[in-house]
C-alpha cells in the first residue's frame, strides 16, 4: 500500500463522503452529510478521509470537542472508521489509524474519543479497530448496554409481556398499526407530541430531536426513518415508535405511551406487531411473519430498543433495561475509548 494521507472533511467532499457511506460495509444512514449536518451549529466537525495513491480507503465521522479532543461524532449514538467492502483488511486499519494519531499529534489534538460501531449495525464483520484500538493503547472509558431481538431466533415475550398482549386481544375495538409512508408527506407532530409529554409526564426529559428536526429529517430519510402509532378507542393516538431503519437494525428511537396507552396494553400489542410479524424474517418462527402491511427498504436481522444508561454507562435504569428484556431481547455493549495523544508511538 503507498503512503496514507488523512485530511480533515470539507463541504466539497459531500458527495464524495456519501457515495462511500453509501458502498460501506460497516455504515447507516446516519453517518450521510444530511443526517450528520442538520446540528453543524452545535458540533464542529472535524471527520476524517484516509487516502492511499489517490484512493478513499475509509472516513471517520467526528467532531472537536471545545477540549481539544477528537471525538466521535457527538451528535451520533455509535461511529468509527467506515471501511469498504472489499480490499481493506486489519493491517491496512491499525495503519490508517496510526497515521490518524499522527495526524492529531501534529494538530494539537490532545486525544481521541472513539465509538466504534456495535456488531450488530455492520453487514459483515467490522472489528478491526477494535484490535487497533488494543494495539494503541485505547482503554475503555463508557460501556452503554442495549437491548436487542435476534429476528432470525427470536425469544419469546416474558410471562407478564404475554398477559398484557391477551388482554390487548381482547378489548372492545381493533387496535391498528399506522405506519409512516416510505415517501411523500407525513406530519410527525402527532407522534412527537405524544413523545414530548410521555417523556416530560414519566421522566422530565425532553426529546433529543425537536419537532422540527424530527420533521426535517424524516422528510429527508423516509425510507429509514419511520413511525409507528396505535390509536385508542377513540382515536387519540395512545403508543407509538420511532424506528431509525437500516441494512442490519431497526433501532427504536424513540418509544411513547399515554397513559391510556398504557391501561390499554397497547404498547406490548405495538412491539408483539413489529418483532413478529412487520420485521419477522420470513424463515424465522415467528407467527405471521408473512402479514406485512407496509413496505420497507430493508430487512433487518436485528430489532434494537436502545440503551438503558445515565451518565455515560455508569448508571443502567434497571427498570426501562428489564422491560426491554421482557420482549425477548438481549444485551449488546455500546462502549467508548480514549487514546491519549501526548507522544510518539513506540
Amino acid at each position: 500500500m503507498d503512503k496514507i494521507t488523512i485530511v480533515r472533511y470539507d463541504a466539497a467532499q459531500r458527495v464524495l463522503w456519501d457515495d462511500f457511506v453509501e458502498n460501506a460495509r460497516n455504515a447507516t444512514f446516519l453517518f450521510k452529510r444530511d443526517y450528520m449536518d442538520y446540528h453543524a451549529d452545535r458540533f464542529a466537525d472535524c471527520s476524517l478521509l484516509a487516502w492511499s495513491g489517490g484512493k478513499l480507503l475509509a472516513v471517520l465521522p467526528a467532531d472537536l470537542s471545545r477540549d481539544g479532543i477528537l471525538r466521535s461524532h457527538g451528535g451520533l449514538t455509535y461511529g468509527g472508521w467506515i471501511l469498504p467492502k472489499a480490499h481493506l483488511d486489519g493491517t491496512d486499519l491499525l495503519e490508517i489509524f496510526e497515521t490518524a494519531v499522527e495526524y492529531c499529534r501534529g494538530a494539537g489534538i490532545s486525544g481521541i474519543s472513539y465509538k466504534p460501531l456495535p456488531y450488530i449495525y455492520a453487514i459483515y464483520p467490522s472489528q478491526e479497530d477494535i484490535y487497533a484500538l488494543f494495539r494503541l493503547g485505547g482503554a475503555i472509558d463508557c460501556v452503554n448496554l442495549s437491548s436487542a431481538v435476534d429476528l432470525l431466533n427470536p425469544r419469546p415475550f416474558n410471562t407478564l409481556q404475554r398477559r398484557l398482549l391477551r388482554k390487548a386481544g381482547s378489548l372492545p375495538f381493533a387496535p391498528k398499526v399506522e405506519s409512516s409512508p416510505m415517501e411523500g408527506d407525513y406530519d410527525v407532530a402527532p407522534f412527537w407530541n405524544m413523545l414530548a409529554d410521555c417523556l416530560d409526564q414519566r421522566h422530565d426529559a425532553r426529546p433529543v430531536h425537536s419537532l422540527e428536526e424530527l420533521q426535517m429529517l424524516r422528510d429527508r430519510f423516509p425510507s429509514e426513518i419511520r413511525i409507528f402509532m396505535v390509536r385508542d378507542d377513540v382515536g387519540i393516538p395512545a403508543a407509538g415508535v420511532c424506528v431509525f431503519e437500516s441494512a442490519m437494525v431497526a433501532h427504536c428511537q424513540y418509544i411513547c405511551t399515554t397513559a391510556r396507552g398504557r391501561s390499554l396494553n397497547l404498547l406490548p400489542f405495538l412491539f408483539d406487531y413489529l418483532i413478529n410479524r412487520a420485521y419477522a424474517k420470513s424463515d424465522g418462527p415467528a407467527s405471521d411473519s408473512a402479514e406485512i402491511s407496509f413496505p420497507r427498504k430493508y430487512s433487518p436481522r436485528y430489532f434494537d430498543f436502545g440503551t438503558s444508561n445515565e451518565e455515560a454507562g455508569r448508571i443502567l435504569n434497571a427498570g426501562l433495561h428489564r422491560q426491554k428484556s421482557s420482549f425477548g431481547a438481549t444485551g449488546v455493549a455500546y462502549p467508548r475509548y480514549f487514546i491519549p495523544v501526548t507522544s510518539p508511538l513506540s
